[in-house]
């Protein structure tokens, strides 16, 4: 595909064909290692982590729109094993942790790792790249990372998706999360990218008056479609968030843990990611049909 491509049959890509966005993330590297360390198995070899991403991928990829992977322990290994489903895209995260202060990531790059255009010809639809907003922070040194990563990605004919999410000010202790979810929105909501993943207001625990007002602010800022992750979110709570979030203007999801984090430690991954994640993930899909065919 080439850099003419017509952006909405590329988006399409990681769409269902109701036009919403239902998609899976298995792209956490050493915050899935902290899991299973959580779940009993520790020490946790890097087999581990690709093993179940495999498999997740694997098992619910026919489920899902699209598919995020990770370069360092998912990328070739779900293309090896030719574990996403045709009918789903294929997203891959190009950014870089940066460890740093205590904290396995403290700063995110562009991956000069991840070619687009090497993604494009086995198959990739989307990239994605990870942004970290503080109110401390250079606001025009995130916006030129997000300028770079979109052009690599319309270069390659590959849909471009932004996360920002929000941190504290490296210095001081005030910090309002609410506040700065939308300022993140207000400042990378207009910057190119073709989709926008955000998180959810309150961690999706309030009522729905106060849920629908706080995504409506992120629907007011965002000037492209926009998803929102599952990360922060308990897993009984992101069905309503989801539903929530597509009424203020939001085409769907893109999370992993609501999905899949239950089945972290069990001894036998695939029977529980068919028996609850598949089910789940189903569930969650259809919400978003439901939202996007009533509006």
């Amino acid at each position: 595909m080439t850099a003419t491509t017509d952006r909405a049959a590329v988006l399409a890509d990681i769409a269902r064909p109701s036009g919403g966005f239902a998609m899976l993330a298995v792209d956490q590297r050493e915050a899935m290692r902290l899991m299973f360390a959580a779940a009993g198995t520790a020490p946790v070899p890097d087999q581990v982590l690709t093993d179940f991403k495999v498999k997740a991928t694997e098992v619910l990829s026919p489920h899902a729109s699209g598919v995020l992977v990770d370069r360092q322990f998912a990328y070739d290994a779900v293309l090896d094993a030719k574990a996403v489903h045709p009918d789903c895209g294929l997203i891959v995260a190009a950014d870089a942790f940066l460890p740093g202060n205590g904290v396995p990531v403290d700063a995110v790059a562009i991956d000069e790792d991840v070619d687009p255009a090497a993604v494009r010809a086995r198959g990739g639809a989307a990239l994605k790249l990870l942004v970290l907003w503080r109110q401390d922070e250079d606001p025009e040194e995130r916006r030129a990372m997000v300028a770079d990563f979109t052009a690599r990605c319309r270069a390659a004919g590959l849909v471009s998706i932004i996360e920002p999410v929000v941190r504290p000010p490296r210095r001081g202790w005030e910090f309002d999360r609410e506040a700065a979810i939308v300022a993140a929105a207000r400042e990378l909501g207009d910057s190119g990218a073709d989709l926008y993943k955000g998180e959810m207001p309150h961690g999706g625990d309030a009522d729905d008056a106060t849920l629908l007002s706080a995504c409506r602010a992120i629907d007011d800022a965002v000037a492209m479609p926009w998803v929102i992750l599952s990360s922060g979110v308990e897993a009984d709570l992101f069905g309503n968030a989801v539903r929530i979030a597509c009424r203020a203007g939001a085409s769907g999801f893109l999370a992993g843990r609501a999905v899949w984090k239950s089945v972290i430690g069990a001894r036998n991954t695939e029977a529980v990611l068919r028996d609850v994640s598949v089910p789940r993930l189903r569930r969650l899909a259809d919400i978003v049909d439901e939202a996007v065919a009533a509006r």
